[in-house]
């Protein structure tokens, strides 16, 4: 990884993390709410949705500003999930990001609610006035609600509670990843490329959709990988959590050696599909080694 993408991510991350504490409301009515909010959404996380984000608006030369809005909606996506899926009758987990898990530090039904209230606010800021061409935003607006709706990131999350102690076919294991996890990873790379002057074309769009269905999957291989061979300590949750639970993954279908090859495989496939696009393309490049050379 270069010192320019690192100077890079840092960058963005540290953006993030302080339009994240902007946005989200301090005291004042449901002050608990909002301090479990605030709990849930700040201080860690390597904010990769918020960096495809950015990188995917260099190919088109998107505003910062605009970029930042599109980023914050998707990243609070992602937090309410997480805060969402920690509880005791999705995944189960007292850990996130190497602290208590939201509902652990406060309660199940405040948990709930700041999944509710982190959701709401992402539509409330996507929807500001202004922000860009009406038609764009709404389309920007039903690409992300597609994302976190039955049809993705929440029926992918039913699917995978249906499939404890099951055995999926791959293209089963796929699909269930490409809703639960893919689905929010694409909404934030079209998120990005959406924030241009002009839309983009067809054949290039074919290509980022290829570009942001293979690195969907290859995330969440590369988890699968460190759920089986990382710490508690290095992910921040609760390692072989799958296993114990009894989850079809990459690695109970294939065996170690074969997803890690997979993972390659779809990190050359990734690649392949952003090579049309030039130099444009380099932050999306060096975020798909970025997360595929996390350590598993």
């Amino acid at each position: 990884m270069s010192g320019d993408f690192q100077e890079w991510m840092s960058a963005v991350q540290s953006r993030m993390e302080a339009a994240l504490s902007e946005c989200l409301p301090r005291a004042g009515v449901a002050a608990r709410l909002h301090e479990a909010m605030r709990y849930a959404a700040l201080g860690g996380g390597k904010r990769v949705r918020p960096l495809l984000v950015f990188a995917a608006g260099e190919l088109v030369a998107a505003k910062e500003e605009t970029l930042l809005v599109c980023a914050l909606a998707v990243e609070l996506i992602h937090a309410y999930s997480l805060a969402h899926d920690d509880l005791p009758a999705m995944d189960d987990d007292v850990l996130r990001r190497g602290r208590p898990a939201c509902h652990v530090e406060f309660d199940e039904a405040t948990a709930l609610l700041v999944g509710d209230a982190l959701q709401t606010r992402a539509f409330e800021l996507l929807a500001a006035p202004g922000l860009m061409a009406p038609a764009r935003q709404l389309e920007l607006l039903a690409t992300l609600a597609r994302a976190s709706g039955s049809l993705g990131m929440a029926g992918g999350q039913a699917l995978d509670l249906a499939s404890v102690g099951k055995t999926l076919s791959q293209p089963e294991l796929e699909l269930m990843h490409a809703m639960k996890t893919g689905a929010l990873i694409r909404a934030a790379v079209f998120l990005g490329a959406g924030c241009g002057g002009r839309a983009l074309s067809e054949d290039r769009r074919a290509r980022l959709d290829r570009f942001a269905k293979r690195i969907g999957l290859l995330f969440q291989v590369v988890d699968d990988l460190l759920d089986c061979t990382a710490s508690t300590a290095t992910l921040g949750k609760t390692a072989g959590k799958d296993k114990a639970a009894d989850k079809p993954t990459y690695v109970s279908l294939m065996g170690l050696s074969a997803a890690r090859d997979y993972a390659g495989y779809l990190h050359r496939e990734a690649s392949f599909a952003l090579s049309g696009f030039g130099a444009r393309a380099g932050r999306l490049m060096a975020l798909t080694d970025f997360i595929c050379a996390r350590q598993f």
